[in-house]
């Protein structure tokens, strides 16, 4: 879990409207939220029935930009 010791910027009437954030803080959530990203692709691909491709075939689809 992110430890956040975030500060807020907020409008005339006291309203946040933004939030502040040591930058080493930021970089963490970036990183976590692209491995959840990796972690739903993994899971679509995962779901989806697919047959088993031999690994040189597969190495071949990719380069050959075949593969998304």
């Amino acid at each position: 879990m992110i430890t956040l010791h975030e500060e807020y910027l907020v409008d005339e009437a006291g309203n946040r409207k933004a939030v502040v954030l040591p930058l080493t803080a930021w970089q963490q959530i970036k990183e976590e939220l692209e491995e959840l990203d990796d972690i739903r692709a993994y899971d679509k691909a995962k779901a989806q029935p697919s047959e088993p491709v031999p690994f040189e075939e597969a190495v071949r689809e990719i380069n050959e930009g075949k593969l998304d």
